[in-house]
């Protein structure tokens, strides 16, 4: 995979004519696309899409992974995120273990061992920890909601949702371990930190130059878990 550090010089930017099924919120989001140096990155070098980039770079500057680690990735299609940790921690030689999980069905990746499930559901830490062969070194949550264009409404959806996540963190993550969660600019995330800082050693925002710049998505990074004795 290609440093997120090198990326090609845009070339010229290309615009979508206007067409009558098109509205002008698609048009400008198939623009975007277009133009997004990071999607014909993620095309070329066979990746699933252009998140895997904010992962690598995450990954590259806090050392999340290690070879025969054993990773989840929460809300994982279409399967970037998972791509990525199945290469650093070598799962396709059997070294490492990454299992993913969605709602939605996603194509097969080697190394990777995927269920069709939510991981709000009461058997779901259960059948992880097994699939894994023990506890996580690292929980991975790159989820957001449906939005529903309320500014508002929409950041306490993602923040619920990486609150959710964080407590199921909590329940499968060895000693030392790491939780990565996206999150959105909007101030309402001080009980997550509070609660996360009681129970990691370091947390920390971080937004990786893979995430636009007019976005309000920040990622919440969690490193070395207390385990149980210091989680509440």
């Amino acid at each position: 995979m290609g440093s997120s550090d090198n990326l090609p010089p845009r070339g010229l930017a290309v615009r979508v004519r206007k067409a009558a099924k098109k509205s002008a919120s698609s048009r400008q989001w198939l623009t975007r696309q277009l133009n997004d140096p990071y999607v014909a990155m993620a095309k070329r070098e066979g990746m699933r899409s252009r998140a895997v980039y904010k992962l690598k770079e995450i990954d590259e500057r806090h050392h999340l992974f290690r070879r025969g680690g054993r990773v989840v990735d929460l809300g994982a299609a279409p399967g970037g995120w998972s791509q990525y940790a199945a290469e650093r921690v070598a799962a396709k030689s059997g070294e490492g273990r990454v299992v993913a999980i969605d709602l939605l069905e996603i194509e097969p990746i080697d190394g990777v061992t995927f269920a069709r499930l939510d991981f709000l559901d009461s058997d779901a830490p259960g059948w992880i920890t097994g699939a894994l062969g023990g506890k996580a070194d690292v929980v991975l949550s790159d989820m957001a909601a449906n939005t529903t264009g309320h500014r508002k409404t929409d950041h306490l959806r993602i923040m619920g949702l990486a609150e959710a996540a964080a407590e199921f963190a909590r329940e499968i993550l060895a000693p030392g371990g790491a939780f990565l969660a996206k999150v959105l600019q909007g101030g309402t995330e001080s009980s997550l930190l509070a609660s996360l800082k009681r129970d990691f050693s370091r947390v920390r925002h971080v937004k990786p130059a893979a995430s636009r710049a007019d976005s309000a998505e920040l990622y919440l990074l969690a490193t070395g878990f207390r385990g149980e004795a210091g989680a509440r």
